[in-house]
Order: C-alpha cells, then structure tokens, then sequence
C-alpha cells in the first residue's frame, strides 16, 4: 500500500550543541536514531519523565509488594526480582551468552 507521510519535528538547540551537528554527515539520520535509541530505553512506568504521578505510585506500590529491586551480582546493574520466583531471576546477560566470563 502507500507510503506513510513523514512529519517535520524541529527543535532548538544552543550553540555548544548546534557545533557538535555540523560535524555530521546525515544529521536527521542521527538525530532519527539518537531520539529512537532514548524511546526504546525510556522507563515503561513514567514514560522518561523520572516522577510517577499518584495513580502510578499507587500501581507501583502494589507491585512493589511481591517485588524488589536489587543489584545483579552478574552486571551489577539494577534489576527487578519477583521474591515469588527467586530462583528465575538471572541476569539477562548470563542467559543470552552475552554476560559469560565478564565481571
């Protein structure tokens, strides 16, 4: 079927960062990858904002009840474990192969 139509988005920018972007070859392919990359590491919770509103600390606060969060022994990184499937809750990097033998 037909082609979606793209839309413009712009946005201001300082002076410091605006010198930064001359040096790059295709900046909207950049800045369409760099805005992608921030979408897909964006908390589901608060959808990036860092502050969830009183319904969403109360769903939290709820959940919160049967969960966790702790730092992984593996990637030391912070993790979300469930405390009813303690035994399931492994390094994501340890059960792709990505993690063997780094510490």
């Amino acid at each position: 079927m037909g082609r979606h139509k793209a839309e413009i988005v712009t946005f201001k920018v300082d002076a410091a960062l605006m010198e930064q972007l001359r040096g790059i070859e295709n900046r909207s392919e950049f800045i369409r990858g760099a805005v992608m990359n921030a979408l897909d590491g964006t908390c589901p919770l608060c959808n990036g904002t860092g502050t969830l509103t009183s319904s969403q600390r109360t769903h939290w606060s709820a959940f919160s009840t049967d969960h966790r969060i702790e730092i992984c022994g593996q990637c030391h990184e912070p993790q979300i474990v469930c405390v009813h499937r303690e035994k399931e809750n492994r390094c994501a990097r340890e059960t792709s192969g990505k993690g063997k033998g780094r510490k």
